[in-house]
């Protein structure tokens, strides 16, 4: 099976949206290569480094948010 690693970096940022903290801070419970992926495309700071929060980017979090409202949301009645 071939997996379309942009759609799990979709998810994950989606979800890394959920633990928003501090404006823009969200905890980095994802996988390494996840995380690095998102770094590379400019949608989070460096993940390296022992704080256990990563920062988005403006672009990172308008996307994040954007994503999550469109994975999440309940469709309106």
């Amino acid at each position: 099976m071939e997996i379309d690693t942009d759609k799990i970096d979709d998810a994950a940022l989606a979800l890394l949206w959920l633990t928003l903290h501090d404006d823009r801070r969200a905890w980095k419970g994802f996988d390494w290569d996840i995380l690095d992926r998102l770094h590379s495309k400019g949608l989070i700071f460096d993940p390296v480094g022992k704080v256990k929060s990563v920062a988005l980017s403006d672009e990172g979090l308008e996307r994040a948010e954007a994503l999550f409202e469109a994975m999440f949301s309940r469709p309106k009645a």
